[in-house]
């Protein structure tokens, strides 16, 4: 090998140096490499033990109230989950999109808290004209649901569409234009025991306020693509646990 082989190979080394290694330094000190590559979960939020409230005017904002009659007929409000951690979603039982997705997401959730007495789940229904308390027992019962702290909730309309975009920020409406006649955002919220909304922070320390429930688990994820949130759901509720 010639003189001029050795110096182009030496600049290669040096430019590689300069450019990558002090990259590679710092995400390893800031634990980038372990969050990010490793697990391939939580990418781009912080690794903090501690959950952000979500506060609007100045105050942590709390579940707004509500009461429905649930699968089995029974009438559940808010305060019928305090104590527990919770999740909330909204769906509708002839979705022929995303919501099988969130659905499996939950059970998913369910079965890793290995049905947890101070862990719920709380699916209420923008269609309620369909789906009656009959309909959404059918429907618990497709997907072998059967845990006590999971309900799937039906009432008035224009309540449900108010806690959903008013209350909760959670987009929910008709649209004809969509599959199954509903469009809504597949958002999951998540509640802890005294009723706060309570969320994991981004890089930058803001809270993400909600869990994107419609992406499946496990689903190999390509460059440019959404990562999947439910890891980071699931331990989250074992933080607020």
């Amino acid at each position: 090998m010639n003189n001029k082989s050795y110096i182009g190979i030496s600049l290669v080394i040096l430019v590689f140096g300069i450019i990558f290694i002090p990259k590679i330094i710092d995400r390893i000190t800031n634990d980038e490499v372990v969050e990010n590559d490793r697990l391939n979960i939580g990418k781009g939020f912080t690794k903090s033990e501690k959950l952000s409230y979500i506060e609007l005017y100045g105050e942590n904002k709390k579940v707004p109230d509500f009461q429905f009659v649930n699968q089995n007929g029974d009438s559940i409000s808010n305060k019928d989950y305090l104590g527990r951690v919770y999740v909330i979603e909204f769906f509708f039982t002839t979705c022929p999109s995303i919501c099988p997705i969130m659905n499996k997401n939950l059970v998913g959730v369910e079965k890793e808290l290995g049905n947890n007495e101070d862990f719920g789940i709380v699916s209420i229904s923008i269609d309620p004209q369909h789906d009656t308390p009959e309909v959404l027992k059918q429907y618990a019962d497709n997907y072998g649901i059967d845990n006590p702290n999971w309900n799937f909730l039906t009432g008035e309309k224009e309540k449900i569409y108010t806690l959903a975009n008013k209350g909760f920020g959670i987009f929910a409406n008709t649209d004809e234009s969509v599959p199954g006649g509903f469009a809504h955002s597949g958002m999951f919220a998540l509640i802890d025991k005294e009723g706060y909304v309570r969320s994991r922070s981004d890089k930058f320390g803001n809270p993400i306020i909600y869990y994107k429930g419609s992406i499946e688990q496990g689903k190999s994820v390509l460059e440019g693509e959404e990562i999947p949130q439910i890891d980071i759901l699931i331990e989250d509720i074992k933080k607020l646990l």
